[in-house]
Parts: C-alpha cells; sequence; structure tokens
C-alpha cells in the first residue's frame, strides 16, 4: 500500500478513488490532485511510480487533511456550544443541526428509540 499524509491508500484501485480514503479529499479534489500533479487518474496505484507518487504527497501537503482537518472542525463545533447559538445547543443536545424533521425521523441523531408511556389519547 502507498502512504499519502499517513494514511494507506488502496493499491489495486484507480488513484482518484484511492485518493479519497484521505479524510478531507473528495473526487473534485482528488481530479485537481492528479492534474496538478500530472498523474493520469485512470492509471492505478500500484502501477505508479516513486515520482509520480511523491509528486502527489506533495499536492496533498498543500491540503489541509486528516488530524488538523479533524482538529479544525471539532474546535469549530466546539466553538459553537460555547458561544451557546442555536446549532450549538442543537449539538450540545444531539439533534439535528441543519434543520430536519424531529419529530418521526432523525434516530441516527437522537439514538435508540426511547418508550414513552401513555403517548396514545
Amino acid at each position: 500500500m502507498a502512504r499519502i499524509s499517513g494514511v494507506d491508500i488502496p493499491r489495486d484501485k484507480v488513484v482518484v478513488i484511492s485518493l479519497t480514503y484521505i479524510y478531507g479529499i473528495g473526487r473534485p479534489t482528488a481530479k485537481e490532485i492528479c492534474a496538478k500533479a500530472g498523474v493520469d487518474e485512470q492509471k492505478r496505484v500500484k502501477d505508479l511510480t516513486e515520482e509520480e507518487l511523491a509528486a502527489i504527497r506533495r499536492e496533498v501537503a498543500g491540503y489541509q487533511v486528516e488530524g488538523d482537518l479533524r482538529r479544525e472542525v471539532a474546535m469549530n463545533i466546539k466553538r459553537l456550544m460555547e458561544i451557546g447559538c442555536y446549532r450549538g445547543i442543537r449539538h450540545r443536545k444531539g439533534l439535528p443541526v441543519r434543520g430536519q424533521n424531529t419529530r418521526c425521523n432523525a434516530r441516527t441523531r437522537k439514538g435508540k428509540a426511547k418508550t414513552v408511556a401513555n403517548k396514545k389519547k
């Protein structure tokens, strides 16, 4: 496996798809990185030369990925919670933050359903 910014990317996949295994790099960014590094997008990772891998590593170094990005996202959420804004309160309570309905959905955020007695009318 090739190691880029602390992540082992899969060898048997196409370069663009393999780069998406790095936190903070999606398809469009992966394509951009390949274009800047001068690497064919359809090439498999196992077929890359050391020079091509080094070029990709240099390009990825220009982006905020993995630990730094995770830390920044966590700090942003913590800041929202500290200032007590609506989004911060939703984060604190473990409810959906982006305006989703919570009456019958939102189980992913709210967790397993807790049954409440005498809910009938």
